[in-house]
C-alpha cells in the first residue's frame, strides 16, 4: 500500500530568476564545435538574430526551433518548451514586481478579518496574501480592481464617508456573489417576481427558520438568488442587488442593526431595484436617501409592506394594542408596522422596540 505524503505546509520552490534558452542553445552549439556565426549560416538566420536569440532579447519561435531541430539534432519541442518556460517565468517575475509595489493597498483591505472568517489561508509573505485578495476577487491586479470598483455603477455611493470602506464593502459583495453562484434559479421573470413578493411578504410572521428557506426558493423561481452574507466589519452595508446574468439577479442582506423591520425593508428595498432600475445597474445599500433611484426603492418597500390605503390609519397607532391588531389585520409582522412608524416620525425610534423581532447568525 503506499503511503500518504506528509503535509509539511512549503511552497514548490519558484526561482527568483529566469534563464532564457539561448542560454542552453549556447550549450549545445559548443558541444558540437559550432559557434554563432556557424550557426547563423546554417540556420539562414542573420548573426544579429542568433546572438538576440542566445541573449534572451529575442523569442524562439515555432520556425525557429525546428530550424535549430534540423542543426543540432535537438527536438524542435524542447526548444519550444524551454522558450514556454522561461516567458512563463518571466512573466511571474514581472507579476511579483507589481506585486511588491502594490502591497500598500492590503492595509485597506480586511485581511485580518478574511483570514479568521476561513476567506484566507494563514501566510507570512505579504505577496502571497496580496495574490490570494486578488484571486479571490477574481481580478489580475490592484489597478484592475480599482478600475472596476470606479465604475459608474457604484458613483451614486461614493461619498467621502463611505469610500473609505470600499474594500470592506467590496468583500462583502464579492462573497454575496461567490455564494449567489451555488443556488440553483430558473431564467429571470419579473411578473413571476413581482407575484412571489407577495407570497414572501406573508412570510414576515415567521421564524428566520421558516422564512429562510422558501423566501430562497420563491426568489429562485424567478431568477433571484437570494443570499446571505454576515457584515464585513467597516461596511456599513445592509443589502445589495447585482445582476450576475441578464437571466440571473443577486440579491446579498446582511442582518445588518439585527431587527426584522429593517431585514425586511432592505430585502424589499432590493427587490425594486430589481424591477424598476436597469440590469447593468449594482446598488449597496448603505442608507443614501439623496439618490432618487434609492428613494424609489424605499417607496417600493415602504408601499408593498404597509400598502397605500392603510396610510391614513398610521398616525392614530400609538399603542401596543393597536400596533399589534394593525399588523394582525394587513398580515405583516408588528416589529415591520413600529419600523414604519418610526421613520415617519409618529413614533420615537426609543417606542415600542419590544414589537420587533431580532435576527441573528447561526453560529453566534
Amino acid at each position: 500500500m503506499a503511503r500518504k505524503a506528509k503535509r509539511t505546509g512549503r511552497y514548490p520552490y519558484e526561482p527568483d530568476y529566469a534563464v532564457p534558452p539561448g542560454a542552453t542553445l549556447q550549450e549545445t552549439i559548443e558541444a558540437q564545435g559550432i559557434d554563432q556565426k556557424e550557426l547563423a549560416r546554417r540556420t539562414g538566420f542573420t548573426e544579429k538574430h542568433v546572438s538576440q536569440v542566445i541573449n534572451g532579447k529575442a523569442a524562439i519561435s515555432a520556425d525557429s526551433a525546428i530550424r535549430f531541430e534540423r542543426v543540432t539534432g535537438v527536438p524542435a519541442g524542447f526548444w519550444n518548451n524551454l522558450e514556454s518556460q522561461y516567458r512563463e517565468q518571466r512573466a511571474r517575475l514581472d507579476a511579483t514586481e507589481q506585486l511588491e509595489s502594490d502591497l500598500g493597498w492590503l492595509k485597506r483591505v480586511p485581511v485580518k478579518e478574511m483570514v479568521q472568517r476561513g476567506i484566507l489561508p494563514e501566510l507570512r509573505d505579504r505577496k502571497d496574501i496580496l495574490d490570494r485578495v486578488l484571486r479571490f476577487f477574481g481580478v489580475a491586479s490592484v489597478a484592475a480592481w480599482h478600475e472596476g470598483w470606479s465604475q459608474p455603477q457604484f458613483a451614486f455611493r461614493k461619498s467621502q464617508a463611505v469610500a473609505q470602506q470600499d474594500e470592506a464593502m467590496a468583500v462583502w459583495l464579492r462573497l454575496g456573489e461567490i455564494e449567489a453562484q451555488r443556488v440553483v434559479c430558473r431564467p429571470y421573470d419579473a411578473k413571476r417576481f413581482r407575484a412571489n413578493l407577495e407570497r414572501i411578504r406573508a412570510l414576515t410572521m415567521c421564524s428566520p427558520e421558516e422564512f429562510v428557506p422558501q423566501m430562497v426558493e420563491l426568489c429562485a423561481e424567478a431568477g433571484v438568488a437570494v443570499v446571505l452574507v454576515r457584515e464585513i466589519k467597516g461596511a456599513p452595508v445592509s443589502g445589495a442587488t447585482k445582476w450576475l446574468t441578464p437571466q440571473r439577479a443577486m440579491i446579498c442582506l446582511s442582518l445588518r442593526g439585527k431587527a426584522n423591520d429593517r431585514f425586511w425593508f432592505t430585502f424589499f428595498h432590493e427587490a425594486g431595484h430589481i424591477l424598476k432600475d436597469k440590469k447593468g445597474e449594482v446598488f449597496v445599500d448603505v442608507d443614501d436617501g439623496s439618490n432618487p433611484r434609492e428613494r424609489a426603492a424605499n417607496e417600493f418597500a415602504a408601499r408593498i409592506l404597509i400598502p397605500t390605503p392603510h396610510d391614513a390609519e398610521l398616525g392614530g397607532l400609538r399603542s401596543r394594542v393597536a400596533v399589534e391588531a394593525f399588523a394582525k389585520r394587513i398580515g405583516v409582522h408588528p416589529g415591520i408596522v413600529v419600523g414604519r412608524l418610526q421613520r415617519d416620525g409618529i413614533l420615537p425610534y426609543t417606542h415600542l422596540n419590544r414589537l420587533k423581532a431580532k435576527f441573528s447568525w447561526a453560529k453566534e
